[in-house]
This record gives C-alpha cells, sequence and structure tokens, in this order.
C-alpha cells in the first residue's frame, strides 16, 4: 500500500529528469539557448545539474520499494 507514492515520485522524477537531459543536449547540438537572456554555459550546467539530481531522487525512491 505505501510502495505507490514511491513508484509515482519515482517515475515523475526520472521522466521529468531524463527529459530535461534530453532537451537539453538537443538544444546544444543545435546550438540553440537553453535559456533566454542567461549564459550559454550557465544554462547549460544547470539544467543538466537539475535533470541528474532529478534522476538520482527517481533512482533513491525505486531503491525505498
Amino acid at each position: 500500500m505505501e510502495s505507490g507514492p514511491a513508484i509515482f515520485a519515482g517515475m515523475v522524477f526520472a521522466l521529468f529528469g531524463g527529459a530535461l537531459l534530453v532537451w537539453t543536449a538537443v538544444r546544444v547540438r543545435q546550438r540553440e539557448p537553453v535559456a533566454q537572456g542567461v549564459s550559454p554555459v550557465a544554462s547549460v550546467t544547470l539544467a543538466t545539474l537539475v535533470g541528474v539530481v532529478a534522476l538520482a531522487l527517481g533512482t533513491w525512491c525505486f531503491t525505498r520499494l
């Protein structure tokens, strides 16, 4: 009964983190800005960091099952 929220949260974090990393990689490959009005290096670094943290949180949720 208590594993339902952990599975849901893990899936949300994993999907968000994976999608953010893929989106960031596509934007960098096409030489498009990741965020408007921000340094390109800072925006790529921050987006990648947030994506990795979200994937780590998703993994942590799945280990709590």
